[in-house]
């Protein structure tokens, strides 16, 4: 069988549950090393101000609820707090992504060499660090493609009860979605894949995605496990690549589903 029919048969849980697997494959670690720093550093600094914030920020949005609506503080509270983490999650994740975009871009080759038996032509720290140019183009593209629905949806914050109830809501479905854009991109981009052909595919298997994006979104937002999640994300949106969309804009595609078992 080969890795494109089995891949109909895995959904995004598979390659979330993957990518903890695959930071631990031989001669992987050490590509693991510098992007888990930097989500350490950042994500682990990032979290301990939030929740040291969170008394003061939780009344003042709770004091823009109607006051017909105070019976429904018991409800709106705990939505308000994931709001906040939400957004804040998504913040620091991006902003560390741009700092390790390089070491992610790195992980992802020497993980698809991995799977594959077959490095990319540009294999190696160097040749990524001449590329990052392109790279650091490409994070301006996914920010220009983030940033007008991010302002639509953070405006909706401001809209009596719809800002307490169904912007969280689509906040979450749209964090997801940009997750499942920003780790996939690691391995389209070292193929030089355009922007737009990327979300293209992607777009395909929408659903599935959506699945991984919405998991990696979950974890996150819990403390200590949001440490280790970049390179988690990264390897298994790598693993995804290897299955689904690297025969599209790759020759020579080999069966990966034998080596990582």
């Amino acid at each position: 069988m080969t890795s494109s029919q089995s891949a109909r048969h895995e959904n995004g849980v598979h390659y979330f549950k993957q990518g903890w697997t695959l930071i631990s494959l031989p001669g992987i670690r050490r590509f693991v090393i510098l992007p888990l720093a930097v989500n350490v550093l950042l994500m682990g600094g990032a979290f301990w101000w939030l929740f040291t914030k969170l008394g003061e920020w939780i009344p003042a949005m709770m004091s823009k609820v109607p006051s017909w609506l105070s019976w429904l503080d018991y409800l709106l509270w705990p939505v308000a707090v994931l709001s906040v983490v939400l957004v804040f999650s998504y913040l620091f994740s991006t902003i560390a992504n741009w700092i390790a975009a390089p070491f992610s871009g790195l992980l992802a080759e020497q993980l698809e060499a991995r799977l594959t038996g077959k490095p990319l032509p540009d294999s190696g720290i160097w040749d990524i660090m001449k590329d990052l140019p392109r790279i650091m183009k490409r994070e301006w593209q996914k920010l220009a493609y983030y940033l007008p629905r991010a302002l639509l949806l953070f405006a909706l914050y401001f809209i009596p009860v719809i800002g307490q109830t169904a912007a969280p809501v689509l906040w979450f479905f749209f964090s997801a979605w940009m997750v499942v854009i920003q780790y996939c991109d690691y391995p389209f981009d070292n193929h030089k894949v355009s922007f737009a052909d990327m979300r293209r595919s992607l777009g395909s298997n929408k659903i599935d995605n959506m699945q991984f994006g919405a998991l990696v979104s979950l974890f996150t937002m819990i403390p200590v496990l949001n440490l280790v999640i970049l390179p988690v994300a990264v390897c298994g949106a790598t693993a995804m690549w290897c299955d689904r969309y690297r025969h599209v804009y790759v020759k020579n595609n080999t069966d990966v589903n034998s080596i990582r078992k």
